[in-house]
């Protein structure tokens, strides 16, 4: 879709450039292009499995390296 806007007869820019602004607002061009800025593909079920396995390795390493004194505790809130 495209919001073509051409100069009145005696129209100021800053008037064309106002009335160009509010068809795109009108059109929800801008509100679509927003909402898809972020929008990441779902993954599937297998690649989610997956993450949620190499996740769960990860916390259990990490608590079995404090247990045996090789890594600090970890503090929930941090200080500047």
């Amino acid at each position: 879709m495209s919001i073509e806007v051409k100069r009145k007869e005696g129209e100021t820019t800053r008037s064309l450039l106002r009335r160009f602004t509010r068809r795109i607002q009108q059109s929800g061009i801008l509100i679509r292009a927003r909402k898809s800025r972020f929008l990441e593909k779902e993954k599937s079920r297998r690649e989610r499995r997956g993450s949620a396995l190499r996740r769960n390795k990860i916390i259990l390493e990490k608590d079995k390296l404090r247990k045996m004194g090789l890594l600090e505790e970890e503090t929930k809130f941090r200080r500047r």
